[in-house]
């Protein structure tokens, strides 16, 4: 899993430092927002050839590791 999040890459000069796959202008944030949107895999590769299946899978563990750090507050119940 530490190989795939070395996919990962910040750069203050690269999208104001947002996480982005490889260095390229391709963020984090865009492929989770493609994949919840309901694009596949394979679409959003065809679209993006310069991505990599693992590049997916990279963007996908980076917000696991956001989600499992989140300290938990008192939610107010709908």
């Amino acid at each position: 899993m530490e190989n795939l999040m070395q996919r990962i890459t910040f750069d203050p000069h690269v999208l104001v430092g947002k996480p982005v796959i490889r260095g390229l202008r391709i963020s984090v944030e865009m492929i989770l927002e493609l994949l919840t949107k309901g694009a596949t895999e394979q679409e959003i590769l065809e679209d993006y050839p310069e991505l990599e299946t693992d590049d997916l899978r990279a963007a996908l563990l980076y917000a696991h590791y956001l989600v499992a750090g989140e300290t938990i507050v008192d939610r107010v119940s709908a």
